[in-house]
């Protein structure tokens, strides 16, 4: 298998094994309970000396020192994944906004969801404005879904599983996002273990 990734039940890494489903890229998981500190053994260590889940070997590529490439945060992996086995990213302009949007998900929105005085604050202002982004129904990146969207889509998706006293009627495009989300079949087998 040239793809491994390393992730556990409620990680990041159901971000990437969700893509690598709908993207139909072949792969192997490897779950580790981050619960009992499964990503900090030894073994895992030599892998991604932070511990970090999820981590992506990719064996296709040999780093300057033989190794294959290992990567580690979600954004960076979606981002290898989109251009180095989807069509996602067509034009450098692509690879610029899919990266802004990875990115706006991983900081920006994550913490805005994440942070108690972030979420009374930044939280409703964010949520409008992607309520419009989201109104056309059409990909954040391009015309076909890709990393962008997987992003976006999967930690509106965490809402109603996180956060269930979060009114979510002032935005019917989101509403309808996670909505549609949840019917996917690669994102319920990436993400069914947060029900």
């Amino acid at each position: 298998m040239v793809l491994t990734l390393y992730g556990g039940p409620k990680t990041r890494a159901s971000l990437p094994r969700w893509y690598m489903e709908e993207k139909d890229i072949s792969y192997q998981l490897i779950e580790l309970d981050h619960q009992k500190g499964e990503n900090y053994n030894t073994e895992f260590l030599a892998i991604n000396p932070f511990g970090k889940l999820p981590t992506l070997i990719d064996s296709s590529i040999s780093m300057p020192n033989r190794e294959p490439l290992t990567l580690f945060e979600s954004g960076a992996i979606l981002l290898h994944l989109a251009e180095q086995y989807s069509e996602d990213i067509q034009t450098i302009e692509h690879k610029a906004l899919t990266s802004q949007w990875l990115q706006f998900a991983n900081s920006t929105l994550s913490i805005a969801m994440l942070v108690p005085r972030h979420r009374e604050k930044e939280f409703p202002r964010l949520m409008k404005e992607l309520d419009c982004q989201l109104e056309t129904g059409q990909p954040l990146v391009g015309n076909i879904w890709g990393a962008a969207d997987c992003a976006i889509q999967a930690y509106l998706a965490y809402l109603p599983l996180m956060f269930p006293q979060v009114d979510l009627t002032p935005y019917p495009s989101i509403r309808t996002t996670i909505k549609h989300v949840e019917r996917r079949p690669a994102y319920r087998k990436a993400m069914g273990n947060l029900r």
